[in-house]
């Protein structure tokens, strides 16, 4: 069944999107994607969100129907529960598709013993907390979308039926016009005009690993003395970078600059965009689907998923987790070797078509299908 042909039905395709973050990310913007992607396929999305989420806000800026919901605990709050049931009752909701491991467990109990669908969708690589707990939860979802092949084995590993997950990839909307950051903007950032610069964008926090990137800049320094860094992100882990940063006397050319809505533009200037996540849990990278899509050269570590997107020497650079020495020489190559960025510019350039959102759009709305037509079956 092709998508036009699948939501050619009488009434439309209803989705409820489940999310308990409050914070913009990369999840976040999916979301926005996705229903906006379904909307212009003919169906209705639906938002279930908390009051305060940056995402309620751009969501109904774009005309999306946001709902609030506020539990008392992240998996367990009895109204939050009731008003999900007696919502997908009332707007004829076919498919419940919590973001997050909190939101499946609310969602799992609101469509137990309805003909209300649950399909969940796993960003991340981690595994699953052991027990019996989580096994009860995830086996409630009747399908699942993982984001790469990398987080499929923790799914598995908890029980769940591979014949259940549908891998679909992470997206970027390739047509949208991104203009460089300005001189300006770079100068007030602390960015000396013509200076070779590296920009990473990633929260704070552990999964991200910025010590490494900060190791990584000191490093790379030795080869490219006249570099400038910008660190794009804010979380826990800020006083941590900043120290790290001083212990390294990286002041002058290591620049947090928080979080920021001009990231594409920061990283549509960079000379080299570079993520340095710990492995522990780095789904697709979205930031580096970006960075190809804007014909920027990569160096990442080879973390979770990101080897399904960037072939190591053929579209972009990858090291192993965790080294700072390997990631600032691989950053250091890509500001020097100007033939070598710019072959895996182009590389990453063309391989950026396959992480298209409209072919996350459609992959996902053919997951819907499959459980609907299973369903029926």
């Amino acid at each position: 069944m092709t998508t036009a042909t699948a939501l050619a039905r009488a009434s439309p395709l209803t989705v409820m999107y489940v999310d308990l973050n409050t914070e913009w990310r990369g999840g976040q913007r999916q979301i926005l994607w996705m229903a906006e992607g379904l909307r212009r396929r003919g169906g209705r999305p639906l938002l279930a969100l908390r009051p305060n989420a940056v995402l309620a806000e751009r969501a109904s800026a774009r005309g999306i129907e946001v709902v609030p919901i506020n539990p008392l605990f992240a998996e367990w709050g009895p109204w939050t529960v009731m008003r999900l049931r007696r919502l997908a009752a009332r707007e004829g909701v076919q498919i419940l598709h919590p973001q997050c491991g909190h939101s499946m467990a609310l969602s799992a109990l609101a469509a137990l013993g309805t003909d209300t669908r649950v399909i969940f969708a796993r960003r991340v690589t981690s595994r699953l907390r052991p027990g019996v707990v989580t096994r009860i939860k995830y086996r409630r979802a009747h399908r699942i979308i993982a984001v790469c092949r990398a987080a499929v084995p923790a799914l598995v590993d908890v029980g769940i039926d591979p014949e259940l997950v549908d891998v679909v990839y992470s997206g970027v909307d390739l047509q949208r016009l991104v203009e460089p950051a300005t001189r300006d903007t770079l100068e007030t950032l602390g960015v000396p005009a013509g200076a070779p610069l590296v920009v990473m964008v990633g929260a704070l926090v552990p999964m991200k690993d910025p010590l490494t990137f900060v190791r990584a800049i000191a490093a790379a320094r030795a080869q490219s003395p006249n570099l400038h860094a910008v660190l794009l992100g804010d979380g826990p882990l800020r006083l941590t970078v900043e120290s790290l940063v001083r212990e390294l006397a990286l002041g002058a050319v290591f620049h947090l600059a928080g979080f920021r809505t001009d990231a594409d533009s920061l990283m549509r200037a960079a000379d080299v965009v570079v993520l340095s996540s710990d492995g522990s849990a780095e789904g697709i990278g979205g930031v580096v689907i970006d960075a190809i899509s804007f014909g920027r050269p990569v160096a990442a570590t080879a973390a979770g998923g990101v080897p399904e997107v960037i072939e190591n020497e053929r579209t972009g650079l990858l090291v192993p987790v965790g080294d700072g020495a390997a990631l600032g020489a691989a950053i250091a190559r890509l500001l020097t070797d100007h033939r070598l960025a710019a072959r895996l510019s182009a590389a990453g350039l063309a391989r950026a078509a396959d992480f298209s959102v409209e072919r996350t759009i459609d992959g996902t709305i053919a997951a819907y299908e499959r459980l609907l037509t299973t369903r029926s079956s």
